[in-house]
């Protein structure tokens, strides 16, 4: 006879220590067997060097490595997630099995389809909040109703932050519940059909003097001031809590509200699922986008003679990062000065960025193209090359990714701004007239 056991199952939380799912599991009273599934359904939408993919891969070794120490280890599958739980439960005697919440659509639609199948095996589900400090309906208005516009949002969650201070959870305390088993190797990734990516993602930096001067160098694009930890947060290999604490122990607020924006995003996502294929506000949809694929194409590539897109669209290709002064210049010029459907652009920033997360990718799209909630208003139209002046005066950022500036071999401007402007606000403006 089999023993009983619960599994925790590891998606976008790949850390052992402070995870709300696993403390839970740990603590339950029963040996603890760790899993992650390769789910098929998003693997076959990747490149096969996906740098996403083999990030994940080395985290999961680092999991794997922790837990040999512990005379454990991870159980790794690969597969459409139903099958594989169906076979975890003709292998195994599941009396629990718990997780973290997950707030994109398909998550949603895929965690009720294997709790349905447990439920039928008598096997229960547990899930927790893990990868928010404040989740769906926990920051709303008044009469209950979610939050559309980020300022007010932001003020309710840094009161309730106030009143909730954020609590970590000691996982290692209960390390000793891990189910004891054989230690095996992580699978390569040839044998779920994928190489190892020549991008690297960095590691998250978190320094002390990094967050307090963040305000002043945040905007420029030249400057190594960013914290990298967007990848990170993406795939659960930070504690969202861990960063907010260290954040909210500064003066300065603008690296946290940074995290707030986040969140903001995902209530969004979660309360307006229909953001992932239309405008927040519909009245955008009726925009007639030229969608020019040989402009779209110059876009992609760094070639469309604006110096400050051309170097974002390429650090973006080679490194899988883009500066987020950059990408607002980079969206702006996309769905105003070519007149693309933000979509196109989201679409490609999902996949190229490193720390892709669908519902700041989609709102921060729609902010750019005004088409989402809290926008930026249709006329307000940035100029890349006044935004170069202000944010790149040295060009420093321009010439490490442009380095043909200046000669020959540098395109013209593929579009004049003045007429782009003018013909957006035109294009805009007849769109939401509905004539």
């Amino acid at each position: 006879m089999k023993n009983s056991i619960n599994i925790f199952w590891f998606r976008r939380d790949l850390r052992l220590n402070d995870n709300a799912g696993l403390f839970h599991a740990l603590k339950s009273g029963l040996p603890v067997l760790p899993v992650f599934v390769f789910d098929t359904n998003i693997l076959n939408e990747l490149e096969k060097n996906d740098p996403r993919v083999t990030f994940i891969f080395e985290e999961l070794k680092k999991i794997n490595e922790k837990l040999r120490g512990l005379g454990s280890s991870l159980i790794v599958k690969h597969g459409e997630p139903l099958t594989v739980w169906k076979n975890l439960v003709d292998e195994y005697d599941i009396l629990e099995v718990y997780t973290n919440h997950d707030y994109e659509p398909y998550s949603i639609r895929r965690d009720q389809q294997i709790f349905d199948f447990l439920q039928t095996q008598k096997i229960s589900s547990r899930t927790f909040k893990d990868h928010v400090i404040f989740e769906k309906d926990e920051v709303v208005k008044d009469d209950g109703k979610p939050y559309t516009v980020y300022t007010p949002y932001m003020n309710k969650w840094m009161s309730r932050l106030s009143e909730n201070p954020v609590r970590i959870f000691d996982t290692a305390k209960y390390f000793q519940n891990f189910i004891q088993l054989p230690w095996s190797e992580i699978p390569e990734l040839r044998q779920i059909g994928f190489v190892k990516s020549d991008i690297s993602i960095p590691e998250a930096r978190l320094d002390s003097d990094r967050i307090e001067k963040y305000e002043q160098t945040r905007n420029f694009p030249f400057i190594d001031g960013t914290s990298m930890a967007g990848t990170h947060l993406r795939f659960g290999t930070i504690s969202i809590r861990e960063l907010i604490i260290k954040a909210d122990s500064f003066a300065n607020r603008t690296f946290l509200k940074e995290l707030v924006w986040r969140e903001f995003f995902m209530q969004i996502l979660y309360h307006f699922p229909k953001v992932v294929r239309e405008s927040f506000k519909p009245a955008y949809d009726k925009i007639e986008w030229i969608n020019d694929e040989d402009q779209f194409h110059q876009w992609c590539g760094g070639k469309t003679g604006y110096p400050m897109v051309d170097a974002g669209m390429r650090a973006l290709n080679t490194t899988g990062f883009m500066h987020n002064r950059v990408r607002m210049v980079v969206a702006s010029f996309l769905c105003k000065h070519l007149l693309i459907d933000w979509r196109w652009g989201e679409g490609y920033f999902a996949r190229k960025l490193l720390d892709y997360e669908l519902s700041s990718n989609n709102g921060n799209w729609q902010w750019a193209a005004g088409t989402g909630c809290d926008a930026a208003p249709y006329f307000r139209i940035f100029n890349p090359t006044e935004q170069m002046k202000k944010f790149d005066a040295e060009k420093k950022y321009i010439k490490k990714w442009v380095p043909e500036l200046q000669t020959s071999a540098y395109p013209n401007p593929v579009v004049d701004h003045q007429f782009a402007r003018m013909r957006a606000i035109s294009v805009y403006k007849k769109g939401l007239s509905g004539n």
